[in-house]
């Protein structure tokens, strides 16, 4: 199938914003000083529009545990065929597959969770009802095929959905991973008929774990520092960007243990947290709760009903950010998602994760508590595959990628590698990379199911 899309060229305003964006400066933020980066959509990276002849729908979707989330619908009333994008916390309404998409006949749904820019306390096991919400909606309005497009951080969350939505009640989570009860044996979670991974890194934990800074030696003191698992310490083989680190193997293994320590750390952290407050509940719950003293009753409820939020500093830590000899092959430049100085980065406010609540730690963040692992889901996603790659992505690698294609239990799956960084630009910031991926999908669709 020969396909392609028609590329407008952008202003100098928005094409100068793509060079800077492809550094990658993407989200250097500072919000300390009104930042304006509050979303993806606000840095100009995912606002686009569908082609003439498609409607922009805007839907309102209540979950069946109550809860409001909304997405935009564009279709022109003919397809019947539907592709869905969704991060957890960012806004994927308007992707930029939209064009292309639109252009070749598909219908596409962009939705936001209810934690849309705000993941302080988002809860993966709860968030899946939302996808559940629009799955519904969109059989109910007759699209007969279904292909979830998981793009970073939203390819956890797809792959968690289809796992669980393939897994016959009673054998789904019963519980968020704080331990909370959230039965989604309980919910209506129809099946999709395919899944796309769209430079998805494996998990938002998963990646958090790889990116979280182990020399952090006091939770609640962002300056506190071991030296000796110092990444960005020219002792251990850092050089400023734009040049290379350096990094010996055993510095390496050393960090990555810390790193897991770390988190290991902040989930017994969290727990402690959450048990204080349970214990506080369970007085105030008993039968003698009533007899006992105001003063006392008073104490009681105010810590049953009072939660702290846990920091999380410093997780812009990557050896592979500056030393580029390490997860090859690739073809990434020195740097984060969050800049080219790392160093610096790694000690804004704004980083991955920053500020939570113990629940949303554990659901979400926490790469050995949360249930939220691509590689842990994709046993249960048996629907065909198609995993998109940027060659010079620095969230996720080419092992990441291997490690996904041996652990899915699907019979299709497919794989494209494409040159790019993480946000499908190019480093002079042309959004070609883009575009190719974009044709990648809707080729694979159109050979697996139809296209309209």
């Amino acid at each position: 199938m020969s396909l392609r899309v028609q590329r407008r060229r952008p202003s100098p305003p928005l094409l100068e914003r793509r060079i800077a964006m492809a550094k990658p400066d993407v989200l250097a933020l500072d919000p300390s000083r009104g930042g304006p980066a509050i979303s993806w959509p606000g840095l100009g990276l995912y606002n686009y529009e569908p082609v003439a002849g498609f409607e922009q729908e805007v839907v309102r979707l209540q979950a069946e545990d109550g809860g409001w989330s909304q997405g935009i619908l564009y279709s022109s009333g003919r397809e019947k065929t539907v592709v869905c994008f969704m991060h957890p916390r960012a806004d994927f309404t308007s992707h930029y597959c939209l064009p292309a998409m639109t252009e070749h006949g598909l219908a596409v749904f962009g939705q936001r969770t209810r934690w849309s820019n705000n993941d302080t306390a988002c809860i993966h096991e709860i968030a899946l009802a939302d996808v559940a919400a629009s799955v519904r909606l969109l059989r109910a309005r007759g699209f007969e095929r279904i292909i979830l497009v998981g793009n970073s951080g939203g390819g956890s969350l797809y792959t968690f959905y289809q796992a669980q939505a393939a897994t016959p009640p009673p054998g789904r989570l019963t519980h968020t991973a704080a331990g909370d009860p959230y039965d989604l044996n309980e919910l209506d979670m129809p099946e999709v008929d395919g899944l796309v991974l769209l430079a998805a890194h494996p998990g938002e934990g998963k990646y958090l774990m790889s990116v979280i800074d182990p020399s952090v030696t006091d939770e609640y003191d962002p300056l506190s520092c071991d030296a000796s698992l110092d990444m960005y310490n020219p002792e251990n083989g850092y050089r400023p960007a734009p040049e290379e680190s350096s990094y010996s193997d055993e510095f390496v293994a050393r960090f990555r243990a810390g790193q897991r320590a770390r988190v290991h750390r902040l989930d017994a952290i969290a727990r402690q947290k959450i048990a204080d407050k349970r214990a506080y509940e369970a007085l105030e719950a008993a039968p003698d709760f009533a007899s006992r003293p105001l003063d006392e009753r008073l104490q009681i409820s105010r810590r049953a009903a009072s939660s702290t939020f846990l920091p999380v500093y410093r997780t812009d830590a990557n050896p592979a950010f500056c030393d580029l000899s390490l997860e090859q092959p690739s073809t990434r430049s020195v740097g984060s998602l969050l800049g080219v100085d790392c160093a610096r980065e790694n000690y804004k406010i704004g980083g991955f994760g920053a500020n939570l609540t113990p629940e949303a730690w554990l659901s979400t963040w926490s790469g050995l508590s949360s249930h939220g692992s691509v590689l842990d889901n994709l046993r249960s996603v048996t629907t065909p595959l198609l995993i998109v790659f940027y060659t010079g992505d620095c969230a996720i690698f080419h092992d990441g990628v291997e490690q996904m294609v041996k652990a899915t239990a699907s019979t299709d799956t497919e794989v494209v590698r494409l040159a790019g960084n993480h946000f499908g630009l190019t480093a002079d910031g042309s959004t070609e990379p883009r575009d190719e991926a974009a044709l990648k999908i809707i080729d694979w669709i159109g050979t697996r199911f139809a296209l309209a």
